[in-house]
């Protein structure tokens, strides 16, 4: 084991344990608008920030999915789970399935929130040029947010979801992650993998649609399912806290109904 440890927060004492892993734009933050409302009796969810965000925001490293897929591991080790579920949103969706490529064996379900393919997300140019110039220019996250929301969302949380995104992102870590996370093909990985997959996308998110998730998510995965909440778009967390605790727990839950279904066979 390394010395660097994913900063982290465990909440509820449930069987059933659960990573959440947060996107681009935010550090683990990013669940705070759906903890309140959780199951802490059936589930234990554990936090994290990856490496250039929130409490690892000076970490070092090479700011991979592939690199945050073996430190989820090895966190994952060191709390003594040895299978577990694993929500991630956008970026953090491609960690997720980098860990269920890495250790598909330990994984009981997938849950991607406006999930980056693992096949990333080519850009045209001009958006390639916003999004990495991005990492210094505010009014270029702002934009982005905005974008993915519909152009629907008030100034002042526009303005909010970019200064939480500045205060908890090292900038230079901030342009590395894309280019992981946009520019890496993994898919070959992972197509075919039979571990049950919810996409949740939303309906007002023009980049990481329904459609994108046909043609990627429910190909690459058996077991795959897509669920659109209609009324959210890239940041369902903040925009629909509670249908999206619906929608999760309610196919997490499922684990154990299949597996109590496989025990009365």
């Amino acid at each position: 084991m390394t010395s660097f440890v994913l900063p982290h927060e465990v909440h509820g004492d449930g069987a059933h344990q659960v990573f959440a892993v947060h996107g681009w734009f935010a550090d683990r933050s990013a669940y705070a608008p759906v903890l309140p409302d959780l199951d802490r009796e059936t589930f234990r969810y554990a936090l994290v920030d990856l490496r250039g965000y929130g409490e690892a925001k000076d970490a070092v490293g090479a700011y991979t999915t592939s690199e945050a897929a073996a430190d989820l591991v090895e966190l994952a080790d060191r709390l003594g789970w040895e299978r577990f579920s694993l929500i991630g949103h956008s970026m953090g969706a491609g960690v997720i399935q980098r860990v269920l490529a890495l250790v598909p064996h330990r994984v009981r379900r997938l849950v991607g929130i406006s999930p980056v393919p693992a096949s990333g997300l080519p850009l045209p140019a001009d958006q390639w040029e916003l999004f990495a110039d991005a990492a210094h220019r505010p009014e270029n996250r702002r934009a982005i947010i905005d974008f993915t929301t519909g152009g629907l969302r008030p100034a002042a949380w526009l303005d909010r979801m970019v200064s939480r995104s500045l205060e908890v992102s090292d900038p230079k870590a901030f342009r590395a992650w894309l280019d992981s996370w946009a520019g890496e093909d993994f898919h070959s990985d992972v197509e075919g993998a039979t571990v049950p997959a919810l996409a949740v996308t939303g309906g007002l998110d023009p980049a990481l649609s329904a459609a994108l998730m046909e043609e990627t998510w429910m190909r690459w995965y058996p077991r795959g399912e897509l669920s659109v909440l209609p009324t959210a778009g890239h940041y369902a967390m903040d925009e629909a806290p509670l249908d999206l605790i619906r929608i999760v727990e309610h196919f997490l839950r499922e684990d154990r109904a299949t597996t109590d279904e496989g025990a009365a066979g």
